[in-house]
């Protein structure tokens, strides 16, 4: 069996520090371990920096979504950098990959794939058929195949799911920040969850310090969004793939509390 962690989206500082603190105490158990990377600098972004800290806290690869352009110097860096994908479905030109085959121990192979969705997002290619000619290129390679959905509405996440099931190890979905009680295996052998919730400040708004946000609520007048503080909590899933059929026979949310 194949042992698979997908953590939530990082969220800042305290994210990126519950991060270290889980695996510095459980990474032995898993053989690849990918971390949702957008939301890691200051809550908007990434930075070729924080992307070795993480790889140096033993994140094996890095995937993206809808603030992937927000910190302008990671640009040149996804085009040279193997391990960190943004959506695949950004239209051409756009800098860096949206998936990938990597070799694990020289020998297992398993592709990861990013897509965006379009509902409530950006109008970007079509995720479906953006992933379809994804797959049958990399099932030519790994069957071990694991999707991170950066989506907002459960529907169109839901649907992919479906879509998908049997042709993918996972379909992993980010971008809401709240943990979805959802997680199964579908009946083609495709582990689904609709949001595997943030890594980052428990005490915030999608976490982001709550008294600013409730103000924009209340009085619709632009405000400076910053990271909360406090108490941190870790949210991830772990999967086991059957290494040979690339399909998931056991998969299970996780969510602790840091405090920091």
């Amino acid at each position: 069996m194949l042992n698979v962690l997908m953590i939530g989206d990082i969220v800042g500082r305290p994210g990126r520090n519950a991060v270290k603190q889980y695996l510095q105490a459980n990474h032995q158990q898993y053989d690849f371990i990918i971390a949702n990377g957008e939301n890691a600098a200051g809550g908007k972004g990434i930075t070729p920096e924080i992307v070795y800290d993480l790889f140096n806290a033993a994140v094996d690869f890095i995937t993206m979504g809808n603030h992937v352009w927000d910190k302008k110097e990671i640009m040149p860096f996804l085009e040279h950098e193997p391990n960190i994908i943004r959506p695949a479905n950004y239209p051409p030109g756009s800098p860096g990959r949206g998936s990938t085959v990597l070799k694990i121990n020289n020998e297992l192979k398993i592709g990861i794939i990013n897509l965006s969705g379009r509902v409530f997002l950006p109008a970007l290619d079509c995720p479906f058929r953006t992933a379809n000619a994804i797959i049958k290129e990399m099932r030519q390679e790994t069957p071990i195949i694991i999707v991170d959905f950066h989506a907002e509405a459960t529907s169109e996440k839901v649907a992919f799911g479906w879509y998908l099931d049997g042709r993918v190890s996972a379909v992993i979905g980010t971008h809401t920040h709240i943990q979805t009680a959802d997680e199964r295996i579908l009946p083609q052998g495709t582990a689904y969850i609709s949001d595997v919730g943030m890594t980052g400040p428990r005490n915030s708004v999608l976490g982001m310090g709550k008294e600013v946000i409730i103000q924009r609520f209340l009085t619709q007048l632009p405000a400076r969004f910053e990271v909360a503080s406090g108490e941190v909590l870790f949210n991830a899933v772990s999967l086991k793939i059957d290494r040979n059929t690339g399909k998931c026979v056991d998969f299970a949310r996780i969510q602790e509390i840091f405090f920091n």
